[in-house]
């Protein structure tokens, strides 16, 4: 087949040569039907002959037979066959050259059987009878009998030719519808077996070409509908199955690069937001709260050289003011963590909660900034979520380095229930940890407290 031709071309093809092996076979069984047919209809027309000349040999030997005994004992009776045979003759001599109308040897050969038989009946029989009636003695004698036996043998050896010929030509015509058979036979056979292969092959290509190429491409259509980008399939089959694995894989590619793009705009923002939050955090450390430490330190000197009471006021509503401005630049970004990192964070994040917090530490070494500040996040909220929401009453924080992740869980013994469908900071939480290849798992059975787990990769 043609490298270039479509499936469906292919399909045409193998198609039309099934056609035309089936109906060559077809063909075939029709026309050896036909010559069968032709061969019974020969057969019975020799049938027909051979007892048309038996008949005909069998009156010969009634007339002859007849006509014998009536000489040899005198008596009419016997002279019954010999009339009968008589009579019937004509008519089955004329039904025999009926049948051999087709064949000019056989017609000569009835033609002359017809003519000794009436010469016998005219110019022998007829006459011994007669003579036999008037003069017994006279037709018992030798040569009239040996005349006799002549003529009727001559008659048979006439009709003996004509059903030698008719059983030869039987002969040849069987053996004509035996070579038919066989040859009928042959072509069942071959075109049984030419189509069982021609299917079979067909039946193999299609698996090859279609079938095993489509369940490839569905295994990995479910492997890239799983999450899987990269895969591809092998661009080896044909026609449209070719075009349909180039499509497949440019989707994945086109996928792929979307999904990249979709990751590096995702980091790209929370590296973005990370940054703003360190700006607002330099920006209340050195500007409004370096004002307000001025500020205050101005009133304080006042009130020692002896201004108003009034001013004691305004000293502790700026130092009010000035810790509540320090607490919302630790919560835009903590300076802890920038400076010490997740460790000393950690730390920081239990010791102002609530809730008795228990904290395991083990990273031995500064973390990425974006994994440090993921991490300082999943505490805070967890520890949050605990202290205002699942009423619990301690929590287990447990950071720790596990080959090239980080891996963290925050355990509290609240009443547990908690779903990140329903909407809460873990839906956050879990975007921010899905911009750096990482997971978010939260276990909370009804009653049982809740484990936050997260684990985010180096």
């Amino acid at each position: 087949m043609n490298r270039h031709a479509g499936v469906a071309g292919r399909v045409v093809i193998a198609s039309g040569l099934l056609m035309v092996l089936v109906g060559s076979g077809f063909v075939v069984l029709l026309v050896s039907v036909q010559g069968l047919r032709t061969s019974e209809h020969q057969a019975q027309h020799t049938s027909a002959v051979l007892t048309s000349a038996h008949q005909v040999e069998r009156l010969v030997s009634d007339l002859a037979t007849g006509q014998r005994d009536f000489v040899i004992t005198g008596q009419k009776k016997f002279l019954q066959p010999w009339e009968q045979a008589a009579e019937a003759l004509p008519a089955q001599t004329k039904s025999l050259l009926q049948l051999v109308a087709g064949s000019p040897d056989e017609v000569a050969r009835v033609r002359e059987a017809d003519r000794r038989i009436t010469s016998y009946l005219q110019d022998y029989s007829l006459p011994q009878v007669e003579a036999t009636q008037k003069d017994p003695d006279s037709a018992r004698t030798a040569t009239a009998i040996a005349e006799g036996t002549q003529r009727v043998n001559t008659i048979r050896s006439v009709l003996d030719a004509l059903i030698t010929s008719e059983q030869q030509l039987s002969a040849t015509q069987q053996q004509r519808t035996d070579t038919i058979a066989d040859r009928a036979v042959v072509a069942a056979v071959e075109g049984l077996f030419g189509s069982v292969v021609l299917v079979l092959g067909f039946t193999m290509y299609l698996t090859r070409a279609i079938v095993r190429p489509v369940r490839v491409t569905a295994e990995m259509a479910n492997r890239l509908a799983a999450g899987d980008l990269a895969v591809r399939v092998p661009e080896t089959g044909v026609g449209e199955i070719r075009t349909l694995e180039r499509t497949f894989n440019t989707m994945a590619a086109s996928l792929g690069r979307a999904n990249a793009d979709l990751e590096a705009s995702r980091a790209r923002i929370v590296r973005s937001a990370d940054e703003t939050r360190r700006r607002i955090e330099r920006d209340l450390h050195d500007g409004i709260q370096q004002r307000l430490v001025s500020l205050a330190l101005d009133v304080r000197a006042l009130q020692a050289d002896g201004a108003p009471a009034e001013l004691d006021g305004v000293a502790n509503g700026l130092a009010a003011t000035l810790d509540e401005l320090r607490e919302i630049a630790r919560g835009i970004h903590p300076a802890i963590l920038t400076e010490g990192g997740i460790g000393p964070a950690v730390r920081m994040l239990a010791r102002r909660s609530k809730l008795p917090v228990e904290v395991t530490v083990d990273v031995p070494a500064r973390l990425p900034e974006p994994v440090e500040a993921a991490a300082y996040y999943v505490v805070c909220e967890a520890l949050t979520n605990a202290a205002k929401h699942a009423d619990a009453s301690a929590a287990v924080v447990d950071v720790r380095l596990e080959r090239d992740r980080l891996r963290l869980s925050v355990r509290d013994d609240g009443r547990g229930g908690a779903d990140p469908a329903k909407g809460s900071g873990l839906v956050g939480l879990a975007d921010r940890i899905a911009t750096l290849d990482g997971t978010l798992a939260v276990e909370s059975p009804s009653g049982k407290g809740t484990t936050l787990t997260a684990t985010l990769p180096l």
